[in-house]
């Protein structure tokens, strides 16, 4: 079936989808704007109230979907699954979100659907794989929201550590969204100035001990973030706004959203995260760049780490 120009469908009506739709919603991105859940009384009861916001956006559509909506929607965002609770890593989530994830995905593929599949369920990177085996789509178009995040919370405790606008820090974190990602400091600079330089010049940072610090805090954000409110969605919802932007406009952005790797960087039959041009199909294309010996080690650890657990997913 040929996509309907800007139609979002979103798995999930927990925190994080309502969120990314409430920012979704302000926008003027999307068209029409589908959420399905389990929970059908908890679907129409966000709905009613997302609704009643309508007379202050942009026009849009937005109403309780089924996986028919998938046949023709140009964006499927994957939000449903089991949260992380205070204390649980990322990974000893994997097996029953595997089971979730592939449920969802039978029921998107019965709908005929080419649409671009955005999955966020953690652990992200390995269930995108899951969702990739599952969907038999092409692989730039099934996509995890990665570290996108982490690398706006990077740019982030850069920023504040520095003194400049977030938006003029440009930095990456590589790898698994979770405790193996790699700061990718060979990356990062502001206003074209590598980042070790610019700390000398600016004489703030005592290199390497504050990156350490910074790379630390980037690291553990959520863990303190669930510890302290029991879960994260402001900041997802708008990296999840970020990527759509991008592929509802066909923006070719680069953001490092999780893929599959067929040999960049080294790496192969892994999904993870590395800088990546999106577009309105997806990943578009990777950005394979040269990493220092420390980086490209640390994106190795972090690969084999991502595959053992896949090993253990049987779904």
């Amino acid at each position: 079936m040929v996509k309907t120009h800007r139609k979002v469908v979103v798995i999930g009506a927990g925190s994080v989808g309502t969120t990314y739709i409430y920012a979704l919603l302000q926008t003027g991105l999307a068209s029409e704007i589908a959420l399905i859940d389990l929970d059908a009384k908890r679907v129409e009861g966000e709905i009613m109230d997302l609704s009643h916001g309508l007379p202050f956006i942009p026009p849009v559509s937005v109403k309780a979907g089924t996986y028919d909506d998938c046949a023709d929607a140009h964006l499927i965002v994957v939000t449903a699954g089991a949260k992380q609770t205070p204390g649980q890593s990322r990974i000893e989530l994997i097996q029953k979100n595997a089971q979730i994830v592939q449920s969802i995905c039978a029921q998107i593929r019965s709908s005929g659907s080419t649409a671009v599949v955005l999955m966020v369920t953690n652990p992200v990177d390995t269930l995108t794989q899951v969702a990739q085996r599952h969907l038999e789509l092409p692989r730039g178009s099934v996509i995890g929201s990665g570290t996108v995040l982490d690398s706006a919370r990077f740019k982030y405790m850069l920023s504040r550590h520095c003194g400049i606008d977030a938006r003029n820090v440009h930095a990456y974190i590589l790898g698994e969204h979770g405790d193996s990602e790699v700061p990718a400091w060979s990356m990062t600079h502001i206003a074209g100035i590598p980042i070790r330089e610019y700390c000398e010049i600016c004489k703030v940072c005592d290199y390497p001990r504050h990156h350490e610090q910074i790379a630390r805090e980037v690291r553990d954000s959520a863990y303190h973030i669930i510890d302290y409110k029991g879960s994260t969605f402001y900041g997802i919802g708008l990296s999840l706004l970020r990527i759509s932007g991008a592929i509802l406009r066909d923006e070719h952005s680069v953001l490092t959203v999780s893929t599959l790797l067929e040999g960049e960087y080294g790496l192969k039959d892994i999904c993870l995260s590395i800088p990546c041009i999106v577009g309105e199909n997806g990943v578009e294309r990777i950005i394979a760049a040269r990493l220092p010996a420390a980086e490209q080690e640390g994106l190795e650890r972090s690969a084999e780490i991502l595959r053992g657990v896949l090993q253990s997913v049987s779904v």
